[in-house]
């Protein structure tokens, strides 16, 4: 006889273990840090960019290192651009395997709502600024992807500042969306802005990443072994013409995530990410941020010209309106198709303060820009002013949306930080059921 009981209905929103909830407030915090660290140093870029010393900074940016033989005689912001941020997009391919493999986006059911944002939050933009700037005189649409691209190092800074008592669940959506945020901006920095392709530095570079793959599957640790693995890939895909931050994606995803004796619990990818994700979030990004974020609004042709600019239009709109629309948009459509309830105590304006923080564009933004532009040029300058400018805004209005709710915000952090038998997990992740 089959069983006509009704099934609970499942939560948008909904806990993960606690285990799980412990790794990911660690990497709120780390994230955190490096969100404040990234916004210090973009400030101090945009100062020193647009005060009397601007040609120190420039002359800094622009001093060439490394061997001219291997064509890695690059400038110090070229060095920020396609080496440091090679371990960023590392630390980004770790927690993408992690996701894949243990994560929400093993479960086809938990993978459905972030992904489905993740794409609604990048298509909307990208289609408000081709509009914009397929219609308006002086257009670019090179520049379509510039806004597609959310920096959750600098949205989880500001989210520290007015939503610090944000539920679990919310925190953890805008994580893992922005872990697929990260994969389909890898996708498209190495589909559409891959100008030449020499393809056999790019087979020699599979040799160093098989090599690096067989010695992390068989569990090495030895930083003497993979660095130097690590780096001949990074080397050979730079000169292969794709962005060489593709190359530590790629060797993320070749850790492994699960421990091999026993099958279950942390493996590498967890040992690896808790040593690179200080050096990425606190180095790594801020570095790049310092030399990418010095725009001189003089230089640019002052303010006015700039902000008629259909590419600064262009990424500001999509930004604003399009990340909002379109993660608020493909999150409703998830609800109504699936007839799930968005969580205990949630509603609609909560998913709106996240669609609106979403919008908060830097680092791989900033990144984009430089490659449809091309680094320094007067629409590269307008872009970084409209990425400036839209994430200035998104931050704003999400800072807004988030404070009207901060009190219940309260309450809810309250009881998930609750621990009657003070046993060390709080109640509500004990004996919960997940749905």
């Amino acid at each position: 006889m089959s069983d006509l009981r009704p099934r609970p209905a499942r939560h948008l929103f909904g806990r993960r273990s606690w285990p799980e909830a412990r790794r990911i407030a660690e990497i709120l915090r780390a994230e955190t840090v490096g969100g404040a660290l990234l916004l210090g140093a973009a400030v101090l870029a945009l100062i020193w960019a647009n005060s009397p010393w601007n040609d120190a900074y420039r002359t800094l940016s622009e001093i060439t290192v490394g061997p001219h033989a291997l064509h890695l005689d690059l400038t110090l912001a070229q060095w920020a651009a396609d080496g440091l941020l090679a371990i960023f997009f590392f630390v980004a391919g770790l927690e993408l395997k992690r996701e894949f493999v243990a994560g929400d986006l093993r479960d086809p059911r938990r993978a459905v709502m972030p992904i489905a944002a993740a794409i609604g939050g990048m298509a909307v933009p990208a289609i408000i600024y081709t509009a914009v700037n397929a219609t308006a005189e002086g257009g670019a649409l090179s520049g379509w992807a510039v806004p597609t691209a959310t920096d959750i190092a600098f949205a989880l800074a500001v989210l520290a500042v007015v939503g610090s008592h944000l539920p679990a669940a919310l925190r953890t959506f805008l994580l893992t969306l922005a872990v697929v945020d990260d994969l389909l901006a890898i996708l498209i920095i190495a589909v559409f802005y891959t100008s030449s392709l020499q393809l056999l530095p790019l087979a020699a570079a599979l040799v160093p990443l098989g090599l690096f793959g067989f010695l992390v599957q068989r569990r090495v640790r030895s930083w003497w072994l993979l660095l130097p693995l690590a780096a001949a890939a990074w080397a050979l895909v730079h000169a292969s013409g794709v962005h060489a931050t593709v190359a530590g994606v790629l060797l993320g995803f070749l850790v492994p995530v699960i421990r091999r004796a026993g099958g279950d619990g942390p493996g590498l990818a967890e040992h690896f990410e808790h040593r690179w994700r200080p050096l990425s979030a606190g180095v790594a990004v801020p570095v790049f941020a310092f030399f990418a974020a010095g725009v001189s609004v003089a230089g640019a042709g002052g303010l006015g010209a700039t902000m008629a600019d259909p590419v600064t239009i262009g990424i500001i709109a999509g930004l604003v309106a399009g990340k909002a629309i379109g993660v608020l948009g493909a999150t409703w459509l998830v609800q109504r198709f699936t007839r799930s309830t968005l969580g205990d105590q949630l509603g609609w304006w909560d998913v709106l303060g996240l669609s609106l923080l979403a919008g908060i564009g830097f680092t791989v933004s900033l990144l984009i820009g430089e490659l449809a532009f091309g680094a320094g040029s007067e629409k590269d300058e307008h872009a970084r002013i409209g990425i400036l400018a839209g994430s200035f805004l998104s931050a704003l209005l999400a800072t807004v949306v988030l404070r009207l709710r901060n009190r219940h915000y309260r309450r809810l952090h309250e009881i998930e930080e609750r621990d009657a038998d003070a046993d060390g997990v709080p109640d509500v992740y004990q004996g919960e059921s997940r749905t």
